[in-house]
């Protein structure tokens, strides 16, 4: 069975005192998330304080929200693979649509990515999802597998295990209008599918999949009610412990 998992990604928020104390009153809330894994991505500045701010739980994990595909190099402003993983992460979040958007990261370089992270032991979460023009023309489908196959191309049967898919509607992200959950839920089926037919029925069934755009504690049951979503990547709510640990609570209850 995949175990729930909830991702917090910060953006461009929090110093890296803020990020310690964030971090301390969430796991005053959280003492143990039981069958939810929670992980949390600071900006890189606030990735060491955070890192020792968390419980010494597995339940726990540090996540980047973006790595260079060198392990080192003349690359200004870039971190690598090897200095995430020296900070203690254990995952990492490559493509999503504000990197995309703003930064004009594409398919290839996500995947150069994807296998830096995997050469050195981090887990990837692909971020993959339709525009609002996509989603009006109804290419949702072509548009998200198209991200998934491109970003893991060339990535093993063994890899793929270690891989988390992020199904984020950009249309939704930051607008304060999610999908609805049978919408979401059908394109995690869609993606599943993609999975088990480029690397078998063993990623079909292991791969976690996970919704993110526009989660809040006020919405985060309907998803989680799914049996097709295995968790979410939360935005602006993990940036707030209160509603950040009512969305872990909610997967706790909805937990399979």
């Amino acid at each position: 069975m995949r175990r729930r998992l909830i991702v917090g990604n910060w953006k461009m928020h929090k110093t890296a005192t803020e990020a310690a104390v964030l971090v301390r009153r969430l796991s005053d809330l959280v003492s143990e998330p039981g069958q939810v894994e929670v992980v949390i991505a600071p900006p890189f500045t606030a990735l060491h304080a955070a890192a020792r701010a968390l419980p010494a739980s597995p339940s726990f994990a540090l996540a980047a929200q973006n790595l260079h595909w060198e392990d080192e190099g003349p690359f200004t402003g870039e971190v690598s693979a090897p200095m995430l993983k020296d900070l203690g992460c254990r995952y990492v979040i490559l493509g999503h649509s504000e990197r995309r958007q703003l930064f004009g990261e594409d398919d290839e370089g996500i995947q150069r990515k994807i296998r830096a992270s995997l050469r050195h032991g981090l887990r990837p979460i692909l971020c993959v999802g339709e525009s609002l023009s996509d989603h009006k023309k109804g290419r949702t489908e072509t548009v998200v597998t198209g991200q998934l196959r491109k970003g893991l191309d060339g990535i093993s049967k063994d890899e793929i295990r270690l891989v988390t898919i992020a199904y984020e509607p950009v249309w939704a992200i930051g607008t304060g209008q999610a999908a609805s959950p049978a919408q979401a839920g059908a394109v995690h089926e869609t993606l599943r599918g993609a999975l088990a037919k480029s690397w078998g029925a063993g990623a079909g069934e292991q791969v976690r999949i996970l919704y993110g755009g526009s989660v809040t504690a006020e919405n985060a049951g309907e998803f989680l009610a799914s049996s097709r979503i295995d968790g979410a990547l939360v935005g602006g709510a993990c940036l707030d412990p209160q509603s950040f640990a009512t969305i872990i609570a909610v997967a706790q209850k909805t937990a399979r």
